[in-house]
C-alpha cells in the first residue's frame, strides 16, 4: 500500500500494539514538526498511512438489535461511492473456533479490497488486505486452511479463476490461475460466486460466465479437497442464465451470486437479477455433482 517503510517504522515504534487513529496523528505531527527524513519521503508515507487507517475501522451493534438492524454502511472516505459483493463464510480455525469473514469491496471510484472480520455478529472488525495479489475485486475465502495455510479464489486479470495461498489471512502476494474460460457463455470473463463449500467429493465452487452482449450465467466446479488448485469436474453448461423477466435491470442480461449454502444435502443458492431483484435457487447437491463432466 505504499505505507512499508522507516518512516512508518519510525512511527509505529513509538505506539503500542492497539492505537486509535488520534494517537497516530499525534506521532505523525511529532515527526513533522522535527523531521528526521526527506519532505517528500515523509509527506507521501504520512498520506499513506493516514488514508490507510481510515480505511480500518470498528462497527459494534446492541445485542438487542435484531439481525436485520445490525447494517454496516459506508464510513471510510474509500467507501464514498459503496461498499459491494460482501462474500460471507464461516471460517474454522485450526482449533475449531469459528470467525466469521467477509470480503468486499470499497469504492469510490477505484476499488479497495477489505476484509469483515466478526465472532458475534455485533463487534465486526473492518481491514484492508494487503499485498499484489489483492489489488482486483471478487475474492472468497475457503472456509477453513488446506495444507497449513489460509487458501482464497481471485481475480488478477479480468478474465480467469485463480487460487491464492497465505500464512497471513491480511496479505496475500501470489496467485495462479486455476480456470480459464472454455465455452461461449463464459468467453469474455469467468469468476467465483462466493466461498468454496465442503463436499466428501471436493470444493463445490459457484462460478460466474461472461459471454456474448455481457450476458452474466452462474456455472459450477469441484475442487481436489486437499489440492484445491486442481479442478475435478465443471458444468459444461450454466446453472442459472438469466430468462426473459430477469434481463431487464439496472445492469441488464445478469444473474449473479456471492455465495450459497448447502442445507439437508441441497445447494441452496440466493442469487440477484440484473441488479434490481433478489431470488433463491435450489439443486441437490448430488444431482448438480453427476451433472458435472470429470476434468482430466
Amino acid at each position: 500500500m505504499g505505507a512499508g517503510n522507516e518512516v512508518t517504522a519510525h512511527i509505529l515504534n513509538q505506539l503500542p500494539e492497539d492505537f486509535t487513529n488520534d494517537e497516530l496523528i499525534e506521532k505523525i505531527a511529532i515527526l513533522r514538526a522535527k523531521p528526521q527524513f526527506s519532505e517528500a519521503h515523509q509527506k507521501r508515507t504520512f498520506k499513506a498511512m493516514c488514508w490507510l487507517a481510515d480505511s480500518n475501522y470498528e462497527v459494534s451493534f446492541h445485542a438487542d438489535h435484531s439481525i436485520s438492524e445490525r447494517v454496516i454502511f459506508p464510513v471510510s472516505k474509500n467507501e464514498s461511492r459503496g461498499i459491494e459483493d460482501a462474500r460471507f463464510v464461516q471460517f474454522f480455525d485450526d482449533t475449531g473456533e469459528v470467525v466469521y469473514y467477509a470480503t468486499y469491496t470499497a469504492y469510490n471510484g477505484t476499488i479497495l479490497p477489505q476484509l469483515i472480520e466478526t465472532k458475534d455478529f455485533i463487534k465486526f472488525n473492518i481491514v484492508t488486505l494487503n499485498g499484489k495479489a489483492v489489488q482486483n475485486k471478487g475474492m472468497a475465502l475457503f472456509p477453513r486452511k488446506i495444507g497449513g495455510r489460509y487458501a482464497m479464489l481471485s481475480r488478477q486479470d479480468g478474465e480467469n479463476n485463480h487460487i491464492m495461498f497465505s500464512d497471513n489471512i491480511h496479505f496475500w502476494q501470489e496467485s495462479q490461475i486455476i480456470q480459464e474460460p472454455e465455452y461461449p457463455w463464459e468467453f469474455i470473463q469467468i469468476g467465483n460466486c462466493g466461498s468454496p463449500l465442503e463436499t466428501n467429493e471436493g470444493w463445490i465452487v459457484l462460478t460466474h460466465g461472461v459471454g456474448p452482449m455481457r450476458k452474466y450465467c452462474i456455472g459450477a466446479i469441484l475442487l481436489d479437497l486437499e489440492e484445491p488448485s486442481k479442478i475435478i469436474a465443471r458444468l459444461d453448461e450454466p446453472l442459472l442464465a438469466p430468462h426473459e423477466k430477469e434481463r431487464e435491470g439496472y445492469v441488464p442480461n445478469v444473474v449473479y451470486s456471492c455465495g450459497a449454502l448447502i442445507h439437508n444435502n441441497k445447494l441452496v443458492i440466493p442469487y440477484a437479477m440484473s441488479d434490481i431483484n433478489s431470488g433463491i435457487a435450489v439443486v441437490e447437491v448430488k444431482e448438480l455433482i453427476n451433472c458435472m463432466r470429470a476434468v482430466a
